[in-house]
């Protein structure tokens, strides 16, 4: 019998969430996801040594404060990451818009251009890239704009529905609802235990799912922030999962049959949400753990793009010494 890894590549796109090259050439996932934490992990590996002087090095060469300097290395690395995964997967890699941007739509159009630009001039086309954003309204709106520029995006730190129906609004190419972090802040609140049936990011995802199937939405559902392959055995079918590589091995060497979950054919009828500002700010508000879940999700996002900046910066002064 095939694996359960197998079984799962029948019927959802699998995509690797991680910037560790040997595990993707291994594991030979669709495409790959990136964020702060991975970039910042990657790169203190032996793999990107050479790309790391070769950045400071060329930060060396740049005019301006210290400050600007680092923000752009640290950039430049974030693509020379993302580029090498490109020359692995595939299909798409997906590479974020800084953390500290997350309420400025203006900023973020900026910024995706700008990465856009980078993986461009060296030969990687936009259709290989997905803009990955937080599903803040600021940023939600920031995708509706590039979706219409023909720049795909893919709508990360997404916990609520209100979050999946402005982004459905948007046509955004594609949302990260997180699966792990869900049953974090339920598990912490109750003190309750739950099973994969149970599991509130579970049954998250699966509402997002059956609203879009029901109302022909073409935004792809990709679960992401695994805890365990239950999570994802129980989302088998969700158009794409995002898994991280110590769980991909884990499904690799799981037997048995794999049960089908989701479906695009098999959903309950559901009426469509009427979005605007006012009416996802209400509906966030309302629920506690997508406000906390957002706001704490930005924060650790931010935290590791400032350890890359500063590790950047630390790097440029032992060049100058």
């Amino acid at each position: 019998m095939t694996s359960k890894l197998e079984q799962l590549r029948s019927m959802t796109t699998v995509v690797a969430d991680t910037g560790d090259i040997e595990a993707v050439a291994r594991l030979k996932p669709v495409d790959c996801t990136t964020n702060p934490s991975i970039v910042l992990k990657a790169i203190g590996t032996s793999i990107f040594a050479d790309k790391v002087k070769e950045g400071v090095a060329w930060g060396r060469k740049q005019g301006g404060n210290e400050e600007a300097i680092a923000v752009a290395v640290a950039d430049r690395l974030a693509i020379d990451v993302g580029a090498a995964l490109a020359g692995i997967v595939p299909g798409r890699v997906s590479t974020e818009v800084d953390a500290d941007l997350s309420f400025d739509t203006e900023a973020s159009i900026k910024k995706a251009h700008d990465i856009i630009a980078a993986y461009k001039a060296r030969g990687i086309e936009r259709e290989r890239i997905l803009i990955k954003l937080a599903s803040t309204w600021e940023g939600i709106k920031a995708a509706e704009v590039l979706q219409a520029e023909g720049i795909d995006c893919n709508l990360t730190l997404l916990f609520s529905h209100a979050q999946a129906v402005a982004c459905a609004d948007a046509k955004a190419f594609l949302i990260s609802p997180f699966v792990g972090r869900i049953l974090d802040w339920y598990k912490k609140s109750t003190g309750q235990d739950y099973t994969a049936e149970t599991d509130p990011g579970v049954v998250s995802v699966r509402s997002i799912y059956n609203y879009y199937k029901a109302n022909g939405i073409s935004t792809i559902v990709m679960g992401a922030s695994f805890r365990n392959i239950g999570e994802i055995e129980a989302l088998a079918g969700c158009d794409r999962l995002t898994i991280a590589p110590n769980l991909l091995d884990e499904l690799d060497k799981a037997e048995g049959t794999l049960e089908r979950k989701l479906s695009p054919e098999k959903f309950e009828a559901v009426a469509p949400i009427k979005m605007d500002e006012k009416t996802f700010r209400w509906m966030l508000n309302e629920d506690q753990m997508a406000t906390e879940k957002l706001s704490d999700g930005i924060r650790l996002f931010n935290k590791d793009l400032i350890a890359l900046r500063n590790l950047v910066s630390k790097e440029l002064q032992l060049a100058a010494a």
